[in-house]
């Protein structure tokens, strides 16, 4: 169940909420718990050997003995800056001293026997009171006195927040050095590799949001990184110089990134944003327009009283968020964001804590750093859950191309049997009609020819019955030759055998192609088809032979279109006697003129016969695609 069982009874639904809510609460208080002990342990450690001791502070016209770390009294200092006054004693012989200085808020001066060695407002991150910036420098050997060394430091304060001197070490360079570095790593090192980190995931999260509109959760997180990385890059803001503008950006840039990231919950868990969800930007908004319009110290003041609980409120809020999506969700998204949330929120708190000098021995700022790691993790795991979705998308197609490439194998093979079936069928048709037409005419001629013979005939009755065998025989085997369609071929090879016919009757046979195309060629034309056409065409010439004491006869073949499609026409006329197409027409003569319209419907072809005392006139028009099965049997 990835919600809560909607549909349970309330009490049941009380229950199961508790049981859940209660063992991650649990979980959160000891995230709580190894976060501040993290905080205490991971402390960076300073060379306590090389700690000054016993400065005296002037501050306000007076002066006093003063212990680091300190806490001013005094804000917007930078006209008569604190000024803190102490002495280190130096040995001759001992090269290389260096003042260090790990922390301090906003920036210092520091100076030996009246020489300034380190200025830090001439390095713009190491002002940032969020960045907990160290600075070291080189104490020139020219510069250092046998014995007693006098060292001030001067303190400068432009935010509403009380001034904060942390201890000053003086030493050895290389005994201070491993110290600073290490702090280098912690606070700038670090926060710049995230911010760099949470630049690219934010140029992926763009793109991923451009390619994929319907879930503006990838656009919401990237606009949040963005701002991130533009507050962490842009270089601060220095009095006295008039960066009103720059700083109200980088001030109003936070309150709305915790609002974006809020926002990104409730849409990363697939809930609606509340439309009062919107007054969440309202503190950001406020300060950007107020620090546009006013100049410093207005913006920073509004930062502190809207901004900072505004970052609270969100974190507050994401964490109800998280826990909600637990309780109804159950899944690991749901736990690691939740426990990165409380980690957060933590490090906020102890953030607070030591701006508001409640934690009076230290202040290191530790919520950007912990932001920005929450901010990498999330956008690494979007980043992941995109890439295994593309996979899953991936695995769904191939699997897809298989099924649809095993689909068309066996619809290839089905097909392969179709067209193994219809040509098996094909050539078994062919064979029955091939069988008849040798049945119905070599096998009837031969049967003619056994009968003769029986009966004692002798000479030209058999040659006459032998010779329509054998011209019957070639009629079937001429008409087995691949003619490509073109039924002119066939016709050109009846006609030999039709003048051969006539000539011993002295008939003249007139052969005229009226167009010149002769007929249209016909793919589907097949063995069976120019069987039926020869043999009408025979049954018209025999007839014109036997019957009509015809002295010529004509031939035509043409193609003709009357607007519907070309097709051929063949005509056979003779000048015989003719005779009555009703009543008289029996016997042979009727039988013959049934099998030639019998033979003109298989082929699909229209059969007309006239004749008259001037002649017959026999004329065949063929269709315009042919039949690819008996047509008269259909």
């Amino acid at each position: 169940m990835s919600e809560i069982a909607a549909k349970a009874p309330p009490r049941t639904r009380r229950r199961l909420i508790g049981s859940r809510l209660v063992p991650y609460l649990l979980l959160q208080v000891l995230i709580v718990i190894a976060t501040i002990l993290g905080l205490r342990l991971l402390q960076p450690s300073d060379p306590e050997d090389f700690a000054l001791n016993g400065f005296s502070l002037r501050e306000d016209g007076a002066s006093r003995p003063v212990t680091l770390p300190h806490f001013t009294s005094s804000r917007y200092s930078l006209v008569d800056p604190p000024l803190y006054t102490g002495t280190f004693t130096f040995r001759s012989g001992n090269a290389g001293w260096s003042v260090y200085l790990p922390r301090f808020s906003n920036a210092v001066e520091v100076a030996v026997n009246g020489v300034v060695v380190l200025d830090s407002r001439r390095d713009a991150n190491a002002n940032r009171p969020d960045r907990n910036t160290p600075q070291i420098a080189l104490i020139p050997a020219s510069l250092l006195n046998d014995g007693s060394n006098e060292i001030t430091v001067r303190l400068f304060v432009w935010g509403p927040l009380k001034g904060f001197l942390d201890t000053v070490y003086v030493g050895p360079d290389t005994a201070l050095r491993p110290s600073y570095e290490t702090r280098t790593l912690l606070f700038v090192t670090l926060p710049v590799a995230f911010s760099a980190w949470q630049s690219i995931l934010a140029v992926i999260l763009a793109i991923m949001w451009l390619m994929r509109r319907r879930e503006p959760v990838y656009g919401v997180l990237a606009v949040a990184m963005v701002l991130g990385v533009v507050q962490a890059f842009s270089p601060p803001p220095v009095p006295p110089a008039p960066v009103s503008r720059l700083a109200a950006v980088l001030l109003a840039s936070a309150p709305i990134e915790s609002a974006l990231i809020v926002a990104f919950g409730v849409l990363f868990f697939g809930w609606r944003w509340p439309r009062y969800g919107t007054l969440l930007f309202v503190p950001g908004l406020v300060v950007f327009v107020v620090g546009l319009i006013a100049g410093p110290p207005l913006p920073r003041i509004l930062f502190l009283v809207l901004g900072i609980p505004t970052v609270g409120l969100c974190l507050f809020l994401m964490a109800c968020v998280t826990a909600a999506a637990v309780v109804r969700r159950q899944d690991a998204a749901s736990f690691t964001l939740g426990c990165a949330v409380t980690i957060v929120l933590t490090c906020w708190v102890h953030d607070m804590l030591a701006a508001f000098e409640i934690m009076t021995n230290e202040r290191i700022f530790v919520s950007r750093l912990s932001y920005s790691a929450m901010l990498v993790a999330i956008g690494a795991g979007l980043t992941w859950r995109f890439a295994r979705a593309l996979n899953q998308v991936d695995g769904f197609a191939n699997q897809l191309v298989t099924r649809v490439r095993e689909a068309e194998e066996r619809l290839k093979a089905s097909f392969a049997r179709e067209e193994e079936r219809a040509r098996a069928a094909a050539l078994a048709n062919e064979r029955t009609r091939l069988m008849r037409d040798l049945h119905d005419g070599l096998g009837g001629q031969l049967v003619s020819i056994v009968a003769l013979s029986e009966r004692g005939h002798e000479g030209a009755s058999i040659t006459d019955a032998a010779r329509a065998a054998l011209k019957d025989l070639r009629l079937v085997i001429d008409s087995m030759d691949d003619i490509g369609g073109d039924l002119m071929l066939a016709l050109g090879s009846w006609r030999e055998r039709a003048a051969a016919q006539l000539r011993p009757h002295d008939i003249a046979l007139d052969w005229r192609v009226a167009t010149p195309q002769g007929l249209p060629l016909h793919p589907e034309l097949r063995p069976w088809h120019v069987i039926q056409i020869v043999r009408i065409l025979d049954e018209a010439v025999t007839n014109a032979v036997k019957h009509a004491q015809a002295r010529h006869i004509a031939v035509t073949i043409e193609t003709i279109d009357d607007g519907q499609g070309a097709c051929g026409v063949i005509s056979v006329a003779d000048d015989g006697k003719g005779f009555a197409l009703a009543g008289e027409a029996t016997g042979q003569t009727a039988r013959g003129l049934r099998n030639m319209k019998s033979r003109a419907a298989r082929c699909g072809a229209a059969f007309e016969l006239n004749s008259d005392f001037s002649g017959t006139r026999v004329r065949l028009q063929l269709p315009q695609v042919f039949p690819d099965s008996d047509a008269a049997t259909g």
